[in-house]
């Protein structure tokens, strides 16, 4: 982790995007003169499970996978963030520890918002404050979403959405661009699943068969997003 000179909340392209927003004027004022900005890179922790918070982290530049560790050691990835979102906020208002962790998948720039400011918005900005229970009932709605997921939905079918979550989440111009790819580890890609790296691996090489996909070293390739949708709702 290293500090440097923090972008200007102003002129941030990834603001229109992000809970910040919301925010007037003269508040992205006070913001940008009192956070810090740190660069991150790929692996390295941004808030530890169980810390406690003190203040926000709004993502700049670069992807984040927040992870819970399981009682058998294994991480779990239960959200991808990219930039504009912010991380961390629950702790925050239920003034508790962080019940997971943050971690850049790439090289990444994240800012942090003190939390007295960030408890002076919810009080001053109504925006802000309804955009934060937005990001609330979101998030409940996708761990819900996610319980059914890994409870009835077999692996082929999660790894399917697990393609087209990291497409939804980080494609820069869908109406641009014509093939998604991206580059992420079989660690990582299946603790987004909730299965084993090796079974993983096999599955990739399956959907790589049917020309669903093609791989390059960690990169992956989607060709036939339509096919990975089909999979999805199989047993719908």
């Amino acid at each position: 982790m290293m500090k440097f000179s923090a972008p200007d909340c102003m002129n941030c392209a990834s603001r229109k995007h992000s809970l910040l927003g919301c925010c007037k004027g003269n508040e992205l004022e006070d913001v940008s003169a009192t956070k810090s900005c740190f660069t991150f890179k790929k692996g390295q922790v941004i808030f530890h499970e169980g810390t406690r918070p003190s203040g926000l982290h709004c993502i700049n530049s670069g992807k984040v996978k927040v992870t819970k560790m399981g009682s058998d050691g294994k991480e779990q990835i239960i959200r991808l963030a990219k930039p504009g979102d912010v991380v961390g906020y629950r702790a925050l208002m239920a003034d508790s520890n962080y019940s997971a962790s943050a971690v850049a998948l790439d090289d990444a720039v994240v800012c942090f918002i003190p939390k007295s400011q960030f408890l002076d918005l919810i009080s001053s900005n109504v925006e802000f404050s309804g955009g934060l229970m937005k990001l609330f009932s979101k998030a409940l709605g996708e761990a819900e979403e996610r319980m059914v997921q890994m409870a009835y939905k077999p692996v082929r079918e999660r790894l399917a959405e697990a393609l087209l979550l990291l497409q939804k989440t980080y494609q820069q111009q869908p109406e641009v661009e014509d093939k998604f790819t991206i580059s992420i580890s079989r660690e990582d890609l299946a603790s987004i699943v909730g299965t084993a790296k090796e079974t993983t691996i096999r599955l990739l090489s399956e959907f790589k068969d049917e020309s669903i996909i093609t791989t390059k070293g960690s990169s992956i390739t989607i060709l036939d997003p339509e096919k990975l949708y089909k999979i999805c709702h199989l047993y719908d």
